[in-house]
Order: C-alpha cells, then sequence, then structure tokens
C-alpha cells in the first residue's frame, strides 16, 4: 500500500474523543492504493448485486445516479493511523440500492469487488442502517480517480481499507470470505476503535 498527502497534527483536546487509539488528525486527504489508479469512463462503469456467484440486479452509471441521493458527513480512519473529521459525501445508501433491488439481505456476509481486483468483506449489519453508501461525490464534487472514482465503497466506522475504491459490485456470500487485505494480515473486521488493525489484534 503506497500512501501520500499525510501530515499528523497534535489532537486538540475537544475532539480527542473522536479520535480512535493510536490515530492521527490530518486535514488533508491521503491517497492509498494498493496498485495503479484505474481510469473507469463512467459510461463504461456499472454496479452488481450478486448473492453467491449469480447476479440479481446490475445498473448503469446513468440508472444508478437515478436512485435517491444521500448526503451524510462522517469520521474516517485509516488503518496507517491517519483519522479526517467531518468528511462529506453524496451517493446511494445501501439501505436504497437493496430496496431498489427488492432484496431483503440473504445472507450474513458480504464482498466488495472493484474494477482493479480489488475485494473486501464486511458484514452485511455494517452496510446497513444508514451505516454505508456507494459514494459518487466527495465535498460536492464527483469523486476523483485518486479516492475511488467513479464510485467507491463508503463504510466509515471501518477501517478505510473496508471503503472499497472503484467499486463495481456488492456480492453476498455465505461465509465470512476474507479480501485482498484481509488474505494479507489485515483483521478480518476493523473496528478502529478496537485498533483491529491486523490478525489477532
Amino acid at each position: 500500500m503506497t500512501t501520500r498527502g499525510f501530515t499528523g497534527r497534535r489532537q486538540p483536546p475537544e475532539i480527542t474523543d473522536r479520535i480512535p487509539p493510536g490515530q492521527s488528525l490530518t486535514e488533508d486527504f491521503p491517497v492509498l492504493s494498493a496498485g495503479p489508479t484505474p481510469r473507469i469512463r463512467t459510461e463504461d462503469w456499472s454496479f452488481t448485486i450478486k448473492v453467491g456467484p449469480k447476479p440479481v440486479i446490475k445498473w448503469s452509471w446513468s440508472e444508478f445516479n437515478a436512485l435517491p441521493q444521500t448526503k451524510f458527513t462522517r469520521d474516517i480512519h485509516c488503518v496507517t493511523a491517519w483519522s479526517k473529521l467531518d468528511t462529506p459525501w453524496q451517493g446511494v445508501l445501501i439501505d436504497d440500492i437493496l430496496a431498489q433491488a427488492g432484496l431483503e439481505p440473504p445472507t450474513d456476509f458480504t464482498l466488495a469487488h472493484s474494477y482493479d481486483g480489488y475485494t473486501t468483506n464486511v458484514p452485511a449489519k455494517d452496510l446497513l442502517g444508514g451505516k454505508a453508501m456507494i459514494a459518487t461525490h466527495y465535498d460536492g464534487k464527483p469523486l476523483t480517480p485518486d479516492h475511488g472514482g467513479p464510485a467507491r465503497l463508503l463504510v466509515p466506522h471501518l477501517y478505510f481499507w473496508k471503503s472499497a475504491k472503484w467499486i463495481n459490485g456488492l456480492q453476498f456470500t455465505t461465509r465470512d470470505e476474507p479480501g485482498f487485505w484481509e488474505l494479507r494480515g489485515y483483521h478480518i473486521y476493523g473496528d478502529p476503535w478496537r485498533e483491529q488493525r491486523y490478525t489477532g489484534d
């Protein structure tokens, strides 16, 4: 994983309780990647929901952006020890995606898939109840490729590697299948407040 744009700062007392253990506050937005940044044209982008290996529904870019839009502001925390507060996002909540698909979560686990082959696992319960979205905008502007554009998964209450960039699908799985970083020693769940960075934490 590569990181650039991180400047750590001493934590002001009034926001200390918003910074998980072992993290440092940044006002930058560091760029992280496991490999080269793919460039996906919106006319080539699609998003698919699968149950096991079976595709259930697929949206094009225009169809996806016609789904109900939500804006929210959340703190985010990276396993590389930076935290950024009050980040503003816009996209489609996972709740609304499933509602549009007429689908109740059929299993307890999901695997997010990205255009570059990246995967990461997230329990279904951590995607529901307004906790997660497929984000298409950051700070009022379309999401740039460096930050996962045209769309990324956003699960802000977990370490940020769970918020898969360049997402193209969400797959319901019968077991908690490890993804790219989980297979390489990262924690299977990744709770920043419990410092679940690596296997055994």
